[in-house]
């Protein structure tokens, strides 16, 4: 009869319930105005009206950094990950890290 409850299906639909039961709650705790105001039912956008000068973010520096930062990272993990106990899987470990090595050369280059 408890078992139910471990189940995947079962906590889930016990999360369902609980969520529902407190939005529920919370919507009766909350604050609502008397009437709607003008505006109200638009998102915030920091007061602008006008969206022609709003900021046009560039991420040209971002993605390589990112790039270097993911390839970075997994090749330290796969490096770490790698077994030395035989000669052969050094060899490969050791190719992986000079591609490594030569693809960030790459990157870094543009």
């Amino acid at each position: 009869m408890d078992k139910w409850l471990l189940s995947p299906p079962g906590a889930f639909i016990v999360m369902i319930v609980f969520v529902a039961l407190l939005s529920y709650l919370f919507s009766k705790l909350s604050f609502h105005g008397k009437k709607r105001t003008e505006g109200s039912e638009e998102s915030y956008a920091c007061g602008e009206d006008d969206y022609d000068h709003m900021a046009q973010p560039n991420y040209s520096q971002f993605f390589p950094f990112a790039f270097f930062f993911t390839i970075a990272h997994v090749a330290t993990l796969i490096l770490t990950s790698v077994p030395v106990e035989t000669l052969k899987i050094m060899v490969m470990a050791l190719i992986y890290i000079s591609a490594v090595i030569v693809g960030l050369v790459i990157l870094l280059e543009r």
